[in-house]
């Protein structure tokens, strides 16, 4: 018993209270242990039996129990917050949560390394391109797709190559003192740019220039034949571009026979017009890819089989036709979106006797009936095209040579001069007329070689310009003077200057020679701007002409009376 009392003492001294077995339910007792009795108490009454109880009572027997740990989950309260139903406008993370962040990321495998490893060791490896075979890079270049983007790529590289710009230029002025000369050569006429191509225009003629309505830094300008490329196309046209510096034409068009007559087609801004030695008209459009024509006017009676030297588009952006003159006395009317066959045709034939062979072709400002046509015979003739007159109405004889070229007054303002025009002879003399009488209204003779062709300012009412075969282009303004006139200059080389066109802008002109150069001057204000009272001025100028023309008359009649 004493023992039995220094055991619980000791047992208590450490926490634990024993409790005393009474019958076989302390064995049963040790049996149903929870999970909260640790360890420690089964060791402690293994100690407790050993040493203390030296003589435990009779029927009574300890042993080792088997415990087994079982963690149960405690259960999960679920909580709902702001910060879990409203995504946070701004993610912030604390230095401890990127950790964390960092040490959940499971390493990739080494397998996977190795492998982005070769891909990265292949990619670096770089792949010989393949070689195309002589028969594959023909394929290649003959494709429509290689081909227009080489059209266009080469234009545009061109473009930017030629473009140079003066980056010293001084816009304070101080550099005037050193141009004051060119200042004063620039009142007049100076030389902007040069056109010429070494296989296309060199060794040809320029028959024909115009100006693009639609764009009006374009210029085609058309050639005859070079006698010394037998292999080449006979007839060529050449679209030159005066918004960028560059030397090549911007479009190249071809065909078979001489091209002499070419113009923009009015109201189709991609259409180009061409008459031909043959008498074939032929149609080029540059959104094809293709420098040939896309449509040609056929070689039969119905339509030309002479040289046509005139065409032109007449007519407003709904109702508008193609005329062409060939020089068999034929006019044609024709509808651009089909050349099988004209509209309709019309013999020039004057007072029943013998056709008419035209040569050059102008029709009066706003008029799409009545025009103005020059024979080789060296007659001017008025004709309409429409109504019980049609064909030739009148005729204007004072030339002693073919007419080369004709104008009609085209500047518009408050006085109408759309009765006046001009005419160029091989009898080196320009002749100024009106369709209200059938005589000269007055003789220019400043011209010392063929006048080659004439042509009015679209905008100044007094200004003509007009170019010769001693390769002279000459400005009369005839509010200043009628004798002499007011700007000239002479090409290098003096060759025969056979086209001279104004630009719509009126501030420069165009001209082409016999060595296939299209020259380009731009004008001085002083000489192609008109003032205000230019037309009133040129009234006047007009009602001297007549008195002087009637005197003549006088004094030549008195002297045959005589």
């Amino acid at each position: 018993e004493k023992r039995r009392r220094e055991a619980e003492a000791l047992l208590q001294s450490v926490g634990i209270t024993p409790d005393i077995p009474n019958s076989k339910d302390t064995h049963m007792h040790t049996h149903t242990h929870t999970r909260t009795h640790t360890h420690v108490h089964v060791h402690t009454l293994l100690f407790f039996n050993k040493h203390f109880c030296m003589k435990p009572q009779r029927g009574f027997r300890l042993g080792m129990a088997k415990v087994t740990q079982v963690d149960f989950p405690p259960k999960e309260m679920v909580s709902y917050s702001k910060e879990t139903q409203t995504p946070a406008d701004t993610q912030t993370h604390t230095q401890e949560e990127e950790e964390e962040e960092e040490e959940m990321v499971d390493p990739k495998p080494a397998e996977d390394s190795q492998e982005e490893k070769a891909d990265e060791e292949e990619k670096q490896e770089e792949v010989p391109p393949k070689e195309l075979t002589e028969e594959e890079k023909m394929h290649l270049l003959n494709t429509e797709e290689f081909m227009a983007f080489f059209d266009r790529g080469s234009r545009i590289v061109e473009r930017v190559l030629s473009e140079r710009v003066d980056v010293c230029f001084d816009y304070s002025g101080r550099d005037l003192e050193d141009k004051e000369g060119e200042m004063q050569a620039g009142a007049k006429m100076s030389l902007s740019r040069v056109f010429s191509d070494e296989r296309w225009s060199k060794n040809r003629v320029v028959t024909c220039l115009d100006w693009s309505p639609q764009y009006p830094e374009l210029l085609v300008a058309s050639y005859n034949n070079n006698e010394d490329a037998p292999h080449e196309p006979d007839g060529v046209a050449l679209v030159w571009n005066m918004k960028y510096k560059k030397t090549t034409p911007e479009y190249t068009f071809h065909c078979q026979s001489a091209v002499m007559s070419a113009a923009f087609a009015r109201f189709h801004p991609n259409l180009i017009v061409g008459g031909t030695y043959s008498g074939q008209i032929v149609l080029w459009d540059n959104r094809s890819n293709k420098r040939t024509s896309v449509q040609r006017t056929p070689l039969s009676a119905s339509a030309h089989t002479h040289p046509v030297y005139c065409v032109n588009v007449v007519g407003t952006q709904n109702a508008h036709n193609l005329i062409s003159i060939s020089t068999d006395g034929k006019m044609c009317s024709w509808n651009l979106d089909m050349l099988s066959q004209p509209q309709d045709s019309l013999e020039l034939v004057f007072k029943q006797s013998k056709a008419v062979s035209v040569t050059s072709m102008a029709f009066p400002l706003g008029d799409v009936n009545n025009f103005v046509v020059g024979s080789e015979d060296g007659s001017v003739y008025t004709a309409c095209r429409h109504g019980s007159k049609a064909g030739i109405s009148d005729v204007f004889e004072g030339h002693h040579g073919p007419v080369t070229g004709l104008s009609c007054h085209s500047a518009g303002g408050p006085v109408d001069f759309s009765h006046l025009f001009i005419s160029a002879s091989f009898d080196w003399t320009v002749k100024l007329w009106t369709t209200k009488s059938t005589r000269p209204l007055y003789l220019f003779e400043d011209s010392c070689d063929y006048v080659y062709d004439v042509m009015w300012s679209p905008i100044h009412p007094a200004l003509f310009a007009c170019v010769d075969g001693s390769g002279r282009l000459d400005l009369w303004n005839l509010n200043n003077d009628t004798e002499v006139p007011s700007a000239s200059v002479v090409v290098n080389g003096s060759p025969a200057l056979n086209r001279v066109r104004w630009a719509h802008s009126g501030r420069e002109i165009a001209t082409g020679d016999s060595d296939g150069q299209v020259l380009v001057y731009d004008v001085g204000e002083r000489i192609c701007v008109p003032k205000a009272d230019e037309w009133t001025r040129f009234v006047r100028t007009l009602v001297e002409i007549n008195e002087n023309r009637d005197e003549g008359d006088e004094l030549a009649a008195q002297r045959l009376l005589a």
